[in-house]
């Protein structure tokens, strides 16, 4: 039997009403990355080469930013409220003294990377690799660093206020000089010379002895209940 024209007609448009009502109650599905977007809120750089470029000041609040490739781009001063930098690479890139709360920081590679001054409340950088980087003088009240890779990272006088550092690697970081008004949790997290000379974490959960005898106090350093200085304390450094 040969269809109705008249028929087949009725069906196409429903279809393309269909689809256009779907789009438009869809609004989540996110378009495709565009690399040659200017910098700009909401912005999709989705695996896009943005290394070596001078974009200080940019907002990028809200941006996808995954995978992106930021190596030694100076992105400091910028609005990154919010943006999600999951997987993005950052070695040696520079966020100095840009606003970064709430923003998702994940599983980045940014060894050597610049972060003083940032302002990163309630951030998320989890599994995320910052060995050398600088934290000196930056907002970090509950940020999560759950099993980050902070190797010598330098947080001086940064606020971790309420932080979470649990599974992190701390090997020769510095928070000798760091500030914070709530306790930290160091669950788990490798204290190898970990500087914590002159800190009070009285307050600071998950913190056992074996943790407490690899790292750097001295005799101004305030443990929890039930804990000792460590026997080599205070460390000689070179």
């Amino acid at each position: 039997m040969v269809a109705n024209p008249i028929s087949l007609l009725a069906k196409a448009s429903l279809a393309a009403t269909l689809i256009a009502a779907f789009s438009a109650l869809a609004p989540g599905v996110a378009s495709a990355a565009d690399c040659s977007a200017s910098a700009g809120p909401g912005v999709d750089w989705t695996g896009c080469d943005k290394k070596i470029i001078i974009m200080s000041g940019s907002d990028l609040s809200g941006a996808t930013l995954v995978e992106t490739n930021f190596a030694s781009t100076d992105l400091r001063d910028s609005n990154l409220l919010a943006a999600n930098f999951e997987k993005a690479t950052l070695v040696r890139a520079s966020l100095a003294r840009s606003k970064a709360d709430g923003a998702k920081f994940d599983r980045i590679e940014a060894y050597r990377t610049n972060f003083s001054e940032i302002m990163a409340s309630g951030a998320t950088f989890a599994s995320a690799e910052m060995q050398r980087s600088n934290f000196t003088g930056a907002k970090l009240d509950n940020v999560d660093f759950t099993k980050a890779e902070l190797g010598r990272a330098d947080f001086t006088d940064a606020d971790i206020s309420g932080a979470k550092f649990a599974l992190a690697n701390l090997a020769r970081a510095d928070f000798s000089k760091a500030k914070f008004s709530a306790p930290l949790d160091f669950a788990g997290s490798f204290f190898f010379l970990t500087r914590i000379e002159g800190v009070d974490l009285s307050t600071a959960t998950g913190l056992a002895q074996w943790q407490v005898d690899m790292a750097c106090g001295n005799g101004e350093t305030k443990l929890p209940a039930g804990l000792t200085a460590g026997p080599n304390w205070p460390c000689a450094f070179d």
